[in-house]
Order: C-alpha cells, then sequence, then structure tokens
C-alpha cells in the first residue's frame, strides 16, 4: 500500500487467498468498513472495548486496525477523520473543512453562544472539578455565578457532582464528556491552560 492508505479489493479475485478464502488484506478490509460503519451508526460513541467485543476481536488487533482507518481518512480526497475523544472514537469533519461546514450548520441552526462569564466560568470548574457556586464566585470576584452555571448545565458542558460535605452541603459541579468532545480532548489530562481554553471557547461558539 501507498501513503498507508488502504485500497479496498474490487473482485473476487483479488480476495482470494493462496486457498482459496479472503485473503489478509481482504480480511482487513472487511474488519475497517466494519469499524466505520459501526462508528457512523453508533447512537453512542463506541470504546475500543466495546468495538472488540461487537467484532469479537482482541483490543490490540481493533487498535491496530484503527489505526489504518484513522491513516486511511487521511486522503484528500476524504473530508472526514476517525478520532479519538473522551475515550471513544467518533467519525469528525476534517479540520480544513470546519469553515464550510460551520457556515452550512450556523444556516441551519440558531448559534449558540456563551458570554464571557460562562467561558470563565467553565474553566475554573474545569481546573476546579468539582467546584461549588460559591467558590466559583469567589474565583470570580462576583456576587453569584448561578447564572453562568445555569447557562453551562443547559449546553451540557457542565454537570452535577455531589454534594460537598460541608455546612449547608451546597451542589459540587463537574465537566462532562460534551464538554471533552466540544473541545477536541481525549481527557482532562490534555486541558490547555486558561487562557487558551478561553480562546478554544471562542471557536467552539462558532462551531456551534
Amino acid at each position: 500500500m501507498s501513503d498507508s492508505i488502504l485500497i479496498f479489493p474490487e473482485s473476487e479475485d483479488d480476495q482470494a487467498g493462496d486457498h482459496g478464502g479472503p485473503s489478509a488484506e481482504a480480511q482487513q478490509a472487511q474488519r475497517l468498513g466494519l469499524l466505520e460503519a459501526i462508528i457512523f451508526a453508533a447512537e453512542a460513541p463506541p470504546t475500543l472495548e466495546r468495538l472488540a467485543a461487537a467484532l469479537d476481536l482482541p483490543e490490540e488487533t481493533v487498535s491496530a486496525d484503527l489505526e489504518l482507518l484513522q491513516s486511511s481518512c487521511q486522503a484528500k480526497s476524504r473530508g472526514i477523520e476517525v478520532r479519538r475523544l473522551a475515550g471513544s472514537y467518533r467519525l469528525l469533519t476534517k479540520q480544513e473543512h470546519r469553515d464550510a461546514v460551520s457556515a452550512f450548520l450556523r444556516s441551519e441552526r440558531p448559534r449558540v453562544k456563551l458570554s464571557q462569564a460562562s467561558l470563565e466560568t467553565l474553566a475554573i470548574v474545569a481546573y476546579r472539578q468539582p467546584v461549588t457556586v460559591p467558590e466559583i464566585a469567589s474565583i470570580r470576584s462576583v456576587a453569584s455565578a448561578g447564572g453562568p452555571i445555569h447557562t453551562l448545565l443547559r449546553h451540557k458542558l457542565v454537570a452535577t457532582a455531589g454534594r460537598k460535605k460541608v455546612i449547608g452541603r451546597p451542589m459540587q459541579y463537574k465537566t462532562t464528556e460534551e464538554f471533552l468532545v466540544r473541545f477536541g480532548l481525549d481527557s482532562l489530562a490534555e486541558l490547555p491552560t486558561a487562557k487558551e481554553l478561553a480562546s478554544l471557547g471562542a471557536e467552539a461558539e462558532a462551531d456551534a
């Protein structure tokens, strides 16, 4: 194969191995097709473990296939890519097509916009989680942070994380899987600096 791009066999003769059965390359091509179809059709983005169980294959095999599928999507003729975000695999629009796709989506649905207060609140939750509303208000030096929290809850960027074991037992908040996906992160370990997060937040608004 050239440039790490998988070529799918087009005829039965191409698919036949030395003993008349599918060749190793044809079998791998079939697995890649199945992987792409499952990731596309899954209601919830699948993890490596779920994909391996669905295909009844070792995780090592599926992991290698996923890497090859990701390589195959690098062809200039492909408009999508397979990316691992929040521990699961998703089909996403390529970076170079993002502006055109975003413009199309904005024409299809109302734009979601986060205020500066909401972005600041989101950054605090991301780096201090679990954190309470009074703690957020104290860090931001404002009287209340309830409004931004409700906005972030509505957009599913934060979620409740139980009550803090102090007087009054205030509710705590944490970021969600949607937060990771929206900001292009696989885990919280990949969090950028607070300044970079604010910049990414502005980009995420444009894509919404």
